[in-house]
Parts: C-alpha cells; structure tokens; sequence
C-alpha cells in the first residue's frame, strides 16, 4: 500500500523549536528513544551522562510536555483586579451615575424654566365630569 502525505519528521521537529542548542539536542536523543530509533546506552553516550541521569531527563520531558498538554480554558485568562483598579473602576461608576442625576436635573430645572404652567400643581384643568356640568347649568340657565 503507498505511503500518502508527508513522511514523519519524528525527532527532526525539534529543530523548528525555540530552545537552547543543548535542550534541542537532549529532546531530540529522548524522542529517538522512545520511537525506538536509538538506545539509552547511545543516547547516554552522546549527551555525555549516566543511565540515571537519562531517565532522570526523560521523565522530566515526557512530565513537563503532559503538564502543557492539559485543557485549558479558552480565551484569555482573567485578570485579577489590584485593589486600586477596583476603586478606580467603583469611582467611575459612581462619576458616571452623578453625572446622569445631574443632566436629569439640569432637564427639571430648564422645564421649570420655560414651562412653569407644568409644574403648579395648584390650578389644576376642569375634568370631563366638571365641563359636563357646566354646559348642563349653561344650558339649563338660559
């Protein structure tokens, strides 16, 4: 059966990674062991350090590579609020809330200014019962 896409890299991805010379080189030696490629005995060999000192680095890898794999929320992560950007954020609430009480105000005072027929209270217009009655004495009186 052929072989379809590109053939895998393997190891060689750890080239394209942002890492120091010698991180890249043990990463690299640690996949080749792991996909069989190579020996601990030579992987041991090339980095210039003992079995233990391998398998110590290697769990490390496969540990730190798993912990980065974890789900994580999506987005951006929340930022906690210092105290003086909460009171920052409370004072410009606050602004914004006086701000509209006072542009209300400023709408009252211009009403009253122009229209004060509007707000006297005191002379109130004759309701439909009280023109009713009044046309009916009209009426009747003459």
């Amino acid at each position: 059966m052929a072989q379809r896409g590109r053939p895998p890299e393997g190891a060689r991805l750890v080239e394209g990674l942002e890492a120091s010379r010698q991180a890249k080189q043990r990463m690299q030696v640690i996949l080749e062991t792991i996909a069989g490629e190579r020996t601990i005995q030579s992987a041991c060999e090339e980095l210039g350090i003992g079995e233990s000192r391998f398998h110590q680095l290697r769990q490390e890898a496969l540990a730190g590579a798993a912990e980065r794999l974890e789900p994580r929320p999506t987005g951006r992560p929340r930022q906690e609020l210092s105290e003086e950007s909460q009171r920052n954020s409370q004072l410009q609430a606050r602004v914004a809330e006086l701000e509209q009480e006072l542009l209300a105000s400023q709408v009252r005072e211009e009403l009253a200014l122009t229209m004060p027929h509007l707000l006297d209270r005191s002379k109130k217009k004759p309701t439909r019962q009280r023109r009713a009655r009044r046309s009916d004495e009209g009426s009747s009186g003459t």
